[in-house]
């Protein structure tokens, strides 16, 4: 993937990210333990399909500012490693030029 190309679905991924915060940010406090449809954050551009997870397992995931949620067959191992893979959801982190994109975009920084 061009240089370009890697900035542009960083772009994409980022901007799914903050919807995720607005939602769980959104949450009540006695909801924390339900499961909630958050966005899929995968690289694909026309993507907008969701993902149901509790509110803590998605802390995990945001536990790293280069770490993404996506659905699976929506990683891209040629730009990001596959951290953990569960039938629900799988945890890719974003390396090189990407992952330094993803930093610098975190809504939590």
């Amino acid at each position: 993937m061009d240089r370009a190309r890697e900035v542009l679905v960083a772009a994409n991924q980022g901007l799914a990210r903050r919807i995720n915060e607005a939602i769980e940010s959104g949450q009540w406090p006695d909801e924390q333990g339900q499961r909630t449809g958050y966005r899929c954050e995968c690289a694909r551009l026309d993507c907008k399909r969701t993902v149901e997870l509790t509110s803590a397992e998605y802390e995990q995931v945001r536990a790293y500012p280069n770490r993404f949620l996506v659905l699976p067959g929506h990683e891209y191992p040629e730009v990001e490693t596959v951290i953990e893979a569960t039938p629900a959801y799988v945890v890719v982190a974003k390396g090189g030029h990407a992952g330094a994109v993803a930093e610098a975009t975190d809504p939590r920084d």
